[in-house]
Parts: structure tokens; C-alpha cells; sequence
């Protein structure tokens, strides 16, 4: 990994610029030169190396359990691919592809009352995703929206304040909780895993429905990916740690948004712990890399697959 110190130096400063901003209620982060000499300086080369195989744009997937800091991850490879190797990068969640509140209370009158709640394969607008990857693809480029969802209203933003995209991006960073994702065996889905399935799902008429999801449209969905990065967490357990702690971080800087206590961040994880379980068993399947974090978020070790 060779380049100019002043190329180095320049990377650090906005990195920690960046991490600054992250920083809440005076909790600093830990050892943040370390990982970016071992984590995003690596990551953003590996990234590169993929891109410069044809000079394509490439659609790279990034999946991790609630909480993993896929966000925070996705912010740093923008400000480093950008410094470092002159590409123009898009990041969007799937997150911002859930359906209205409206179409999700139509789909839990219709389907299952779980579908009210957003997160599982079923609630996200799959055609919109294509329609945005094809057109973020699409030559000559013109200016593309992509939505923005409010997990504080639970509802999608109007369209005036979704993102527009005015340059053809060289990579495109797609990030989720599922991205990637394969659904289970019928057999797998019969023993439930948690509350909400054993109250609420007796019948399995939520779970089929979600498995289904996967093994077809999100399937087609996923196999645009050109890789696929995968956080691996040391527990499910961890995650639920880390999403707590991401309530926290939003209760302190969103003073005017509704947050989620502890027992309901319990309770709405338990809606994406099926898949979540099933892609931490799964992940060599899946992942072109798979980076493994501890306990404070830090990766320990990166498997390369591909």
C-alpha cells in the first residue's frame, strides 16, 4: 500500500475530521490510526483492485448486523476512495427503500399484521432499488434521486429531500442488515426463535412469506452485486449491545426524534434475528470478504474469499 506521504497525511486529517463528527457526549473513539491503517486503508485497496480489473462501474455490497457501523464505514471509504484514488462513489442504504407506512399497513391488512413493522425482506421496495441501480448505471448519465427514509416518523421523506446523485459514480456501496442474505430450508422456519414468532407467527405465514422474498426477488436483487463485504459480529447478543448504543448516540444528537427504549429495541431486533443468525452461519457462502469485529467494533482479522 504505497503512497505519498502528503497523500497519507491529507487521508488522516479528514478521517479524523470525519470521526470527530461521530464522536457523542464525550465518548471518544478508540484507536482510530490503527484502524485505519489495518481496516479502511486495506478495505478502500481491496475495493479499488476490483474496480480497476475493467475500469466498470462495480456495485459492492456491504452487510452487517444492526448496529455494525456500516454507516460510519461506508462514510470513510467515500472520503478515502475519493482522496486517494480519484473515484466517485454513491452510498445508499436499503434501509432508505422501505415502503411507506402506508404500503406496509396495506401489506400487514393483506399479508401478515408483522409487515407493519419495517426491516424484514418484504418491506423494502424492490423495484426502486432496480430502477435506481440501473439507472446509476445507465450511460449518458443523468441526475438520479434516491429516496430517504425517517426511522424517527417511520415513513419515507418527501421527495424534495431525497438524495440526488448528479455524477456517474465509479463504485456504488451498497448497505444493509441483509444485503446478501439466502433464504432457510422450509424445515429450518418451522421452530420458532423468539417471542414475536412463537405469539405472533403461529402459523409460519410471516416467515414463509419473508423466506420466499429472499429465494426470489431479493435473490435476482442480490446477484447484481459484484461483491460482497460481510461485518461479522462476535454474537448476536453484540449486536443487540450495538444497536442499544445507537439508540443512545441518536437520543443525544436527534434531540426532537422519537427514540426506542431498551425492552423495545429488545423486542423490534427480534423481527431481523432469524436472518441474522442464519447469514452468521452462512457468511463464507455469501461474502467475497468477511471482516471480523470484537466486542468495541474493531476488526480483528479480514478473510478474503474472492
Amino acid at each position: 500500500m504505497s503512497f505519498k506521504s502528503s497523500q497519507y497525511s491529507k487521508i488522516k486529517e479528514i478521517y479524523l475530521k470525519f470521526l470527530k463528527k461521530k464522536e457523542v457526549a464525550g465518548k471518544p473513539l478508540v484507536d482510530k490510526i490503527g484502524k485505519l491503517n489495518t481496516f479502511y486503508l486495506p478495505l478502500s485497496e481491496w475495493i479499488y483492485s476490483k474496480y480497476k480489473k475493467d475500469n466498470k462501474t462495480k456495485i459492492i455490497g456491504l452487510s452487517g448486523g444492526q448496529g455494525a457501523g456500516k454507516s460510519t464505514i461506508t462514510g470513510i471509504l467515500k472520503l478515502i476512495l475519493k482522496t486517494k484514488y480519484g473515484l466517485e462513489l454513491c452510498v445508499f442504504s436499503i434501509d432508505d427503500f422501505y415502503k411507506t407506512k402506508t404500503e406496509r399497513k396495506k401489506m400487514s391488512q393483506r399479508i401478515h399484521s408483522l409487515f407493519l413493522t419495517r426491516g424484514v425482506p418484504g418491506t423494502h421496495d424492490v423495484n426502486l432499488i432496480n430502477k435506481t441501480l440501473k439507472n446509476l448505471k445507465k450511460k449518458p448519465f443523468k441526475q438520479v434521486l434516491i429516496p430517504k427514509f425517517d426511522k424517527s416518523t417511520d415513513d419515507r421523506f418527501k421527495r424534495s429531500k431525497w438524495l440526488k446523485v448528479q455524477k456517474a459514480p465509479n463504485i456504488i456501496i451498497f448497505e444493509g442488515w441483509c444485503i446478501g442474505a439466502r433464504h432457510q430450508k422450509d424445515g429450518d422456519l418451522k421452530k420458532p426463535l423468539n417471542f414475536i414468532e412463537r405469539k405472533y407467527d403461529t402459523n409460519l405465514k410471516w416467515r414463509k412469506k419473508v423466506n420466499n422474498d429472499l429465494k426470489n426477488n431479493y435473490k435476482k436483487l442480490f446477484n447484481k452485486l459484484d461483491n460482497l463485504v460481510y461485518l461479522k459480529a462476535p454474537s448476536f447478543n453484540h449486536i443487540f449491545q450495538w444497536r442499544l448504543h445507537q439508540e443512545q448516540k441518536l437520543k443525544l444528537t436527534k434531540k426532537n426524534k422519537k427514540t426506542m427504549s431498551k425492552s423495545k429495541i429488545r423486542k423490534f431486533i427480534m423481527f431481523y434475528e432469524r436472518i441474522t443468525r442464519h447469514m452468521m452461519k452462512d457468511f463464507t457462502n455469501i461474502s467475497d470478504l468477511t471482516i471480523f469485529l470484537d466486542k468495541k467494533h474493531r476488526s480483528i482479522k479480514m478473510n478474503y474469499y474472492k
